[in-house]
């Protein structure tokens, strides 16, 4: 309550500071002034001729002049307001001082309440983000209404596919991307979208029409990094975890460092044990094939240490580190993994590039810290 009274007593003295002139009369305070200018005046011209500025018949007709008019404004009757108009504005100040606090509260009544309790940030930020969904729902209704009148208009179905992607309607997406397809022309990009949108509504499995559409995009671009993702998806789903390995290997040797997608074609990679072995001659490699799963890791275990041996004795060889880091990688020995990068470092610090070298190829490894 001591509240409202405050914010009431505020109110009042700022309508009060602002209205109180339009009750006053100004007539005889200007009258005032302009006998005070008038003095003024007649002392200047006293000092200009005392200092020889002006001659003696000017300043005394000077004198005259402004002493007839000092008489007028000094004997003249102060003008009376006219009753109509101060009556009007005090009506007006009357009205303010009562009609602004009860619009006011006309207005804050329906709209507010000083009892209503705090809104806590996860509820409005979720009215926030329902209220978002709700207006990205109604932009998407408001396309899908225009391109059933206009169903030829190739850049409303590419803008209208990927929004229903992303909302989760991945059947109507897919049409979607068949429209744009049709009427924006062929592209190893809308191929590789519309086999990502029956992917997603197959729930994740790359059917056969999916996988048709990956491979058309491919044939279209044989670096698009959608479809070769989704063919080594395809591969490791179908069993042949060798063909993905393959897949996904070549796009990570042809990625730029930076490319967003590498971590999951990466993980996807470990996932099917993808890791990249250290190079084997072919000598080795063929008599490999007839080992003993036991005697196979512990030869390649062998050259690991052999390899570690001589990067210590020549620490220059950036690809060697590499293929050693790799190689603990696979062995699942990663704290080793960390201890060879860390001493690659070491052995390349002094040279600018084989350390830029270096750390893009552990970036891409996953051990950039």
């Amino acid at each position: 309550m001591t509240l409202w009274f405050v914010f009431a007593l505020m109110t009042v003295a700022a309508i009060f500071a602002v209205l109180l002139p339009l009750g006053r009369s100004g007539r005889v305070q200007d009258q005032g002034s302009e006998v005070a200018v008038y003095k003024d005046q007649l002392a200047e011209i006293e000092r200009d001729l005392g200092a020889g500025l002006i001659a003696a018949p000017e300043a005394e007709a000077a004198r005259v002049e402004i002493g007839r008019r000092l008489l007028a404004a000094a004997g003249s009757k102060p003008a009376v307001e006219p009753k109509s108009s101060l009556k009007w504005r005090r009506a007006a100040a009357v009205l303010a001082l009562v009609g602004l606090p009860l619009v006011a509260i006309g207005v804050y009544m329906p709209l507010g309440s000083p009892r209503l309790q705090a809104f806590p940030l996860a509820q409005r930020e979720r009215g926030s983000g329902s209220g978002m969904a709700q207006s990205l729902e109604n932009l998407v209704a408001q396309v899908e209404q225009h391109l059933e009148k206009n169903p030829t208009d190739g850049r409303g179905w590419n803008v209208l596919a990927p929004v229903l992607e992303r909302l989760g309607r991945f059947d109507d997406a897919a049409r979607a991307f068949r429209n744009s397809l049709t009427y924006n022309g062929e592209s190893a990009e809308r191929r590789s979208d519309l086999g990502e949108a029956l992917s997603a509504a197959a729930g994740g499995v790359v059917t056969a029409e999916a996988k048709a559409e990956f491979e058309r995009a491919h044939a279209l671009s044989a670096d698009d990094p959608k479809a070769n993702y989704f063919l080594g998806l395809a591969a490791e789903q179908d069993g042949r975890k060798d063909d993905a390995v393959s897949i996904w290997r070549a796009l990570l040797a042809k990625a730029p460092a930076d490319a967003p997608w590498r971590p999951l074609v990466q993980s996807s990679l470990a996932r099917v044990g993808g890791g990249a072995m250290p190079a084997l001659s072919d000598e080795t490699v063929a008599a490999s094939k007839d080992m003993a799963e036991g005697d196979r890791n512990a030869m390649v275990r062998g050259m690991v240490e052999r390899l570690a041996t001589r990067l210590k004795q020549n620490g220059d060889d950036v690809e060697g580190w590499l293929r050693l880091v790799r190689a603990y990688l696979v062995m699942g020995d990663r704290d080793k993994a960390v201890g060879a990068s860390s001493d690659a470092r070491q052995a390349v610090a002094n040279d600018a590039d084989r350390l830029r070298q270096l750390n893009e190829g552990l970036k891409t490894l996953g051990l950039d810290g």
